[in-house]
This record gives C-alpha cells, structure tokens and sequence, in this order.
C-alpha cells in the first residue's frame, strides 16, 4: 500500500470515528500518522538522479509575491496588467505552464510578481505537477490566491487544504510551545496557561507517535492538536495570504459587497481595471518593507536609492540596516542620529537596537581611530622598532 492509500485510509477512519472525549487521544494519533505520512510524501524518492525540471526562477528585488489559483480565473492578465510582462492569457485551461516573472515598481521599491501554472484539487499528491507549483510559492514573501468571485467559495477551501497538506499556514501565526528534545531525563510537560484542547495524556502519546521519549514541552497560549503536531514536524512556514476576487463586474453588488467585507480578501476586475490600485496598496502594507534613506554628513538626504527592509526579511533595526550596507560597519558605528517617525524628536541619537520605520532618514556617525603615539610634544615622530634588540643595527666603519 502507497503513502497516499494509507493518508486516505487514515482519514476515513477519521470521517468514522464519532469526536467525543473517549476518542479524542485516537483522533490525536491519527492526526500524527497523517502528519508524519505527508512529510515522507514530500521527501525526494530515493534513488532519485538528482532534481528534475522545476519552476525556481532567480529572485530579484525587495519582495516576492506568488499567484495561486485554479486554471482560467485571471493570473495571467493580473500580472500583464501590473507589471507589464506579457504573459500568455486564452479561454482554456492551462495557459501558463512554467513560472513566468515580473516587476512591480511600487513607492520606490521592486516587488517580484511570479505567475504559476493553475494548481487543481489533490495538487499536494502530485496531480498536474502541484507540488513544484507550491515549492515555488514557500519560497515567496506573500502569496496572492486568485479567485473567481463567480464560482462557489468551495474553491478556496481546496486550494486552503490543498497549501496546508504541504507544510503552508496562512495568515497564522506561530504558536506559542517551547518544544526541544533531549537525550535522557524522560518527558517534562508544562504549560503556563489552562489547556482547554490538549492534555499531558493526549501530549504523551503523540510524542510516542513520533518516536520521542524524551523531551521538554512547555504551552504558552492555549493550543490545539495540529499546533503540537506543527511545532514537532517543525517544517511548517506561516505566510501572509490576500484572497483576490476576480471578475468581479460578472455577479451583483450584493455578492460584491459581501466578498469585499471578508477579513484579508480584495475584489478586483483586470477586465474593466477596477481597484487594482487598492491592490497593491494591500499588498504593500502585507509586506511590511520599510524604506530608510541614508543622509552623508554635511549633506543632504539621498532619496532616490532608499535602503529597503523588513521584518521577514532579517529585522527594520538599526543593526540590520548597518548589516545591509556591510558587515563590517556595525563595529565602527559611535551613534547613529534619525529622522522620521521611529524618533521621538529630530535628530535623535540613537543605539544599534532601535527600531526604525517607513521613510525614515539615519545618519552613521563612526567611531574616530585612536592615536597610539600620543598627543602634543609628547607624539612620536619614530617609524623604528620600539625594541633595541629589534633595531637594525649599523654596517661597522672602514678604516
């Protein structure tokens, strides 16, 4: 039996299985076996001759932003009319079949659009080359999953489940458990809030589940089965996800104004070109990239190169401002003055830690190299050796 025979027998044993409190340390092991048989789908076969052909294509720019969506619901035109590349568009399905990329220039910075080929239900097995299509969208900053405002919302929960099956989580974030293994001392379990869906019981068995007898696990916020699961795989990525409503000028206002409303989704139309502006506005702040202009001293601010940072992307502090521009400046930093909204008064001295915000002005004032040979009357002149024995000594006079 195949991996994908037993994932699909363990989930109708699941469908059976009625959720009360005698069953819920069953459902928890299963919930584990199902983990673990996904993570061995995702492995390379062995005795694979290396990788084969994928979508990966260079990055460039300050972000990356995937599309993801079924066939025929209007990636391609989405990302002609953004970046200007021209990407082929038609009425049948499967148009694109490679990863085709763009630029956006937006407030100064370059965001790399990708346009993936469409992903169909069961993409996580493998169907219709799913799972190249997903790898490729892990590695971006934020994907945009585009939808037809037309069709059923069923089809976002399949691309939802279909991304989750691989390891994606979106618009989640981390959960709170300190999870670390251990080579002897048996299991330690604490929490430091109330559990009201897991208990140590339940803990124990999916740790055993995994092989793992000893460990240390802690709680920090009230989780639920999957969060434990996520932490110990510890493979999982938490990515930001705009739903985009597509075709928007084909149904009513009502469907319109009830699409609009949902928590991190958008309604566009690439047809008539309807609030693709509100587009990339929410695409920016989803980013969170902080421009920091860099100013000489004695001179004015250079506005037309800013330095682009994120918190995903290595931290917006100081430090790693310094550390983008080169590593070796961080040692030679004395104080750094800011302008902008991070200061609480104009210019305000500043250490390594501060955290710095959009359009912000820094200043690096460096440190001034000492002098060693001393000041005033007391400088040596001397370039010899401060030793005698060092010096080089004198060819003897001829007589």
């Amino acid at each position: 039996m195949g991996i994908i025979e037993r994932i699909k027998e363990i989930e109708a044993e699941m469908a059976r299985t009625q959720k009360n409190k005698a069953t819920e340390y069953h459902l928890g092991q299963l919930k584990a076996k199902i983990a673990k048989l996904r993570t061995q789908l995702l492995e390379p076969p062995k005795g694979s001759s290396g990788a084969g052909e994928g979508f990966e294509v260079t990055k460039y720019g300050h972000g990356r932003v995937a599309l993801i969506g079924f066939p025929s619901v209007g990636k391609s035109t989405l990302l002609t009319m953004l970046t200007g590349t021209q990407s082929e568009a038609a009425a049948y399905e499967f148009t694109t079949l490679t990863c085709i990329p763009g630029i956006i220039h937006y407030n100064g910075t370059k965001i790399q659009l990708l346009d993936l080929p469409g992903i169909i239900e069961g993409a996580s097995e493998g169907k219709g080359r799913g799972r190249q299509v997903i790898a490729v969208s892990k590695s971006s900053d934020i994907v945009l999953m585009v939808l037809d405002a037309s069709k059923s919302e069923g089809h976002r929960q399949i691309l939802t489940k279909e991304l989750e099956a691989v390891g994606l989580r979106l618009n989640k974030k981390p959960p709170q458990i300190y999870f670390k293994k251990k080579k002897t001392g048996g299991i330690s379990f604490n929490s430091t809030v109330q559990l009201t869906h897991v208990d140590e019981k339940l803990c124990y068995q999916i740790l055993h589940e995994y092989k793992i007898h000893n460990a240390e696990l802690l709680f920090r916020e009230d989780a639920t089965v999957d969060d434990l699961i996520d932490v110990i795989e510890g493979n999982r990525k938490y990515m930001k996800c705009i739903y985009v409503y597509n075709k928007i000028d084909v149904v009513g206002i009502d469907d319109v104004d009830k699409l609009a409303r949902q928590p991190n989704s958008i309604v566009i139309s690439c047809n008539l070109k309807l609030n693709l502006d509100r587009l990339l506005a929410k695409m920016w702040e989803a980013m969170g990239l902080v421009r920091v202009y860099t100013k000489p001293q004695g001179q004015q601010p250079d506005f037309s190169d800013p330095v682009v940072l994120s918190a995903d992307r290595g931290g917006c502090t100081v430090e790693d401002f310094c550390n983008h521009i080169h590593r070796s400046l961080v040692k030679e930093v004395k104080y750094v003055l800011v302008w902008g909204i991070s200061a609480r008064h104009s210019p305000q001295h500043c250490g390594l830690s501060h955290v710095l915000h959009d359009e912000d002005v820094v200043q690096i004032v460096k440190k001034k190299e000492k002098e060693s040979e001393g000041r005033g009357r007391f400088k040596s002149h001397t370039t010899g050796p401060d030793r005698i024995a060092d010096r080089v000594k004198k060819a003897p006079l001829k007589n």
